[in-house]
């Protein structure tokens, strides 16, 4: 792990109240989302992560098994090329023109 450099900061009382939200959402401490906004600004990503939920992942998990087993929707097309898509789009919307 880098050597860390201690800084000290003021923030406003808005600021400190959703510091440490995040910091409780993601389950890491205060410096450690500071350190990640720092690094999201540097980068260019913005730091819209949300929490890990285990339990919305099983039960999204589960629905993908349960569809899976139902095994493919009758009187759908299971063979179909590119050009029998294109066909269907134009038929459906007409030629674009750009």
């Amino acid at each position: 792990m880098p050597a860390k450099v201690r800084k000290q900061i003021y923030l406003d009382q808005r600021q400190n109240r959703h510091l440490k939200r995040l910091a409780e959402a993601r389950g890491v401490s205060e410096a450690e989302v500071v350190r990640e906004l720092i690094d999201s600004e540097a980068l260019g990503t913005p730091m819209n992560r949300l929490p890990p939920d285990p339990a919305a992942w099983e039960k999204a998990h589960q629905t993908m098994l349960k569809l899976l087993a139902q095994g493919p929707l009758p009187n759908r097309r299971r063979n179909w090329t590119r050009d029998d898509l294109y066909a269907e789009r134009l038929s459906r919307h007409g030629h674009r023109s750009d």
